[in-house]
């Protein structure tokens, strides 16, 4: 992973935010967080990263504007979005985003995000 990388991890949980921010950070990656798709949208149009994770669980009550101004600010620096979720159509507010799976194993997540900051260079 470029030691340049932004990626914004967008997540209602602390735990996980910290155990990603942690991982990716050990990466090289510079990590920025928001526990709202709200405040995500603020960050990725003001920091412009280079990937964003967002949990996307149904029970998160993921606001459709906050989401669309979310994926409008990831298009403009042509980030791409891996959402995370336990059924697929948690990532339907993100319809261009790569999706995962819950449970979801760290290292594989990982990989896949160094994966597809590899493949913006």
């Amino acid at each position: 992973m470029s030691p340049t990388a932004r990626v914004l991890i967008v997540d209602r949980s602390r735990e996980s935010r910290d155990v990603l921010c942690s991982l990716l950070a050990r990466s090289g990656a510079e990590v920025l967080e928001a526990r709202e798709t709200s405040r995500a949208a603020q960050l990725a149009a003001a920091a412009q990263p280079d990937l964003i994770v967002v949990d996307a669980e149904p029970t998160h009550g993921i606001c459709e504007d906050s989401a669309a101004r979310l994926v409008a600010a990831a298009a403009r620096n042509d980030a791409p979005i891996v959402v995370l979720g336990a059924f697929k159509r948690s990532a339907s507010r993100f319809p261009t985003a790569e999706f995962v799976a819950k449970p979801y194993q760290y290292p594989a997540l990982i990989r896949r995000i160094e994966e597809l900051l590899g493949s913006r260079t």
